[in-house]
């Protein structure tokens, strides 16, 4: 069975076309929630959640464009809506710092360090963060999604970075710890 059809089956309700399109898209959607959450057991809330507004939603999606595109979106604004009632996107300071330009040796990193130091940024420096950098909205756009300013988004952007600057070159060990 085709993804059109299994869409068109969730559509109509159905329990095991709803299996199916789960059990396809759930290791995508869940990087996709990973990359967004404060951990993978909250990355595995997010996805359960989302995956229920997804099925509550699918009879929106008019079979244009992509579905797993349509599909991401839904994970990242239902995680995002947590997040904003939450109250993680108030307005801290719209002062940017230098650009941080981060130089990774490849040897040193691996993906699993990335995605945990990723994890560690604050939540509304990891939003913009993933949202800018990994995922390519501008900062009119994830101002737009967060309800914040252009500066704020940019701001948020600068601090993610540095302080993922600051934890790549102490993990290389090119900084001490609590040097400044």
């Amino acid at each position: 069975m085709g993804l059109d059809q299994i869409i068109k089956d969730c559509q109509a309700n159905s329990i095991k076309a709803q299996e199916q399109l789960y059990r396809l898209l759930a290791p995508k959607l869940f990087a996709v929630c990973l990359k967004y959450s404060r951990s993978r057991v909250d990355a595995e809330d997010n996805l359960q959640d989302g995956f229920l507004i997804l099925f509550d939603k699918i009879g929106q999606y008019r079979f244009q464009g992509s579905f797993e595109g349509w599909a991401k979106r839904v994970m990242v604004n239902n995680v995002l809506q947590k997040y904003r009632t939450q109250g993680i996107f108030d307005l801290v300071s719209e002062n940017m710092p230098d650009q941080a330009d981060v130089e990774i040796e490849a040897d040193d990193i691996s993906m699993e360090f990335l995605v945990k130091i990723i994890q560690e940024l604050p939540d509304r420096y990891r939003m913009v963060f993933n949202l800018y950098v990994t995922d390519g909205y501008s900062h009119k756009e994830i101002a737009e999604m967060l309800g914040i300013t252009d500066g704020t988004s940019k701001s948020n952007l600068a601090r993610a970075r540095m302080i993922l600057k600051e934890k790549i070159e102490t993990h290389q060990g090119k900084r001490l710890p609590n040097a400044k």
